[in-house]
């Protein structure tokens, strides 16, 4: 029974940590188009940035709150672990 439940713990705490990396990934890969300056901006380029800076800020959280999960998953079976011998 308790080696069932450390496998189910590991299990989720790999695929939270591998959520985290794709998560993070994928907030690398959204790169923003370098302004000149003497390039002129306007409501829609300004509205563009915005947008990327905030979807950006959002897989970053989520990949945080993955990564706190994979910890806390971890933490949880070394202390299950401990506990039980």
């Amino acid at each position: 029974m308790l080696g069932t439940v450390l496998l189910i713990v590991d299990v989720l705490a790999i695929g939270t940590a591998l959520l985290s990396a794709v998560l993070w990934f994928q907030a690398s890969g959204r790169t923003l188009r370098r302004v000149s300056f003497h390039e002129e901006l306007d409501a829609r380029d300004l509205n563009r940035i915005v947008t990327a800076f905030n979807r950006s800020t959002l897989l970053n959280r989520r990949a945080a709150l993955a990564t706190a999960a994979a910890a806390g998953l971890t933490a949880l079976k070394w202390l299950v672990a401990l506990l039980a011998g």
